[in-house]
């Protein structure tokens, strides 16, 4: 896979998104803004510039005209993705982990019009179930949960006994929605049924598991990771530790490993046509992997 190395960021990469034509990759950072390339020569299109904090997260409108972002500045940004505009700031009284545009691109008001409470410790990640009817969350306390996105009401949780160990980092959903990946500091990923919470499963590591993605197109998901930069010896980066590992999603057997990064990998994104892949790392920068015809054909 021939990389192509972005450098657009002075500090660690937290999270990226391709949008649904898969043209465009949006990349947060530590660096308060956000930044949009294109995604097949990894150009740099543009910047937004308005918050104050580390940004954690964002998403993209189905129609590519809206820029979701959440910031440790303790608000969440839209913007036009065009011109770079902010549209709206939306003021929490913590930071902003995790933010997700609904289906239909239309729930989001000045107000907020559910809250919900109960988990102990930080939300890393809060997605939207099926046709929006339920919030699925994600964190410290490595539960996840299922709640009711109408009354807020909590509808399942995930089995103690089978489940995470450790906080859980990200969280990713299958293009269909029936399944979901999330990756642990527990040094594993596990494939969860999205209605039932059901643990389908488990993949394996040596390392935390910082970032997971799920080819749309084949049978593949992907972990990055590494400890975080106080705990890495200097025989961690000559020994090239910090790679994305393929994993086959069935038979949980580990394919192969992309290399690259100076550090720990955070951040992971599937272009939604499966042919290429992106990581961010700590060391700031984005990679931009084109698949070798090779890796289609790759059997095991």
């Amino acid at each position: 896979m021939r990389p192509i190395l972005m450098k657009g960021h002075e500090r660690p990469l937290t999270f990226l998104k391709y949008n649904r034509d898969g043209d465009i990759l949006f990349s947060c950072a530590k660096d308060h803004t956000p930044t949009v390339w294109f995604a097949d020569n990894g150009e740099r299109l543009g910047t937004y510039r308005g918050h104050n904090g580390a940004v954690w997260t964002c998403d993209v409108s189905r129609d590519s005209m809206r820029l979701l972002t959440g910031s440790a500045d303790q608000t969440a940004k839209l913007w036009n993705v065009q011109t770079g505009t902010q549209l709206y700031t939306f003021n929490f009284g913590s930071p902003a982990r995790s933010v997700e545009f609904s289906v239909g691109d239309k729930l989001a008001s000045e107000e907020s019009v559910l809250v919900i409470k109960g988990p102990q410790g930080r939300i890393n990640r809060a997605v939207w179930g099926p046709l929006n009817r339920t919030i699925i969350s994600a964190g410290e306390d490595a539960v996840i949960r299922i709640w009711d996105s109408e009354t807020g009401k909590l509808l399942r949780e995930s089995d103690k006994e089978s489940g995470h160990k450790k906080t859980i980092t990200s969280l990713t959903k299958a293009a269909d929605g029936s399944h979901f990946l999330t990756g642990s500091l527990d040094k594993s990923a596990k494939l969860l049924d999205t209605r039932t919470l059901t643990l389908i499963k488990t993949y394996g590591t040596e390392r935390p598991a910082n970032a997971v993605a799920m080819s749309p197109l084949l049978d593949h998901v992907v972990l990055g990771g590494g400890h975080d930069a106080s705990a890495v010896t200097t025989t961690d980066h000559r020994a090239g530790k910090f790679e994305a590992k393929f994993y086959d999603k069935i038979l949980k057997e580990e394919i192969g490993g992309v290399k690259g990064h100076f550090g720990p990998i955070n951040a992971l994104a599937f272009n939604p046509d499966g042919k290429s892949f992106s990581s961010g790392g700590e060391d700031g920068y984005v990679r931009l992997h084109h698949s070798d015809p090779d890796y289609f054909n790759i059997k095991i």
